[in-house]
């Protein structure tokens, strides 16, 4: 069975791209254009790893990330933070929140895949 990954982002063109690279290297993908509407899909299902944004409308990625570690289902899900901005304090916040690791775009599909296979196991 394929893992299932869930890409967030409020752009469509990052969502397409993601979703792409993904499912090109044998993954199940679900998006998400941003945290409030990522939590309203996940309904408890079976996830293996979500990658978010950190600016998005209405939820944002920090917003999301907490709100999934508050949940016993998604305590422990790999969770990557996929964003523009590269500054310390940010990636500080995204830690404490509770992020597994970060990637800054722009993004090659060969690091996206490279990531999502090592915290996929």
């Amino acid at each position: 069975m394929a893992k299932v990954i869930m890409t967030v982002d409020d752009s469509a063109s990052v969502r397409q791209m993601v979703s792409f690279t993904l499912k090109a290297a044998g993954y199940e993908v679900i998006t998400a254009v941003d945290g409030r509407d990522a939590l309203g899909k996940l309904n408890g299902s079976a996830l293996h790893l979500v990658i978010t944004d950190l600016n998005m409308p209405n939820l944002d990625g920090i917003g999301l990330i907490r709100q999934l570690r508050a949940d016993a289902r998604y305590k422990f899900l790999p969770i990557i933070m996929l964003t523009t901005e590269s500054q310390a304090e940010k990636k500080q916040e995204g830690k404490a929140a509770g992020a597994t690791g970060w990637i800054v775009k722009p993004f090659s599909p060969e690091q996206l895949v490279a990531v999502a296979k090592k915290v996929l196991g």
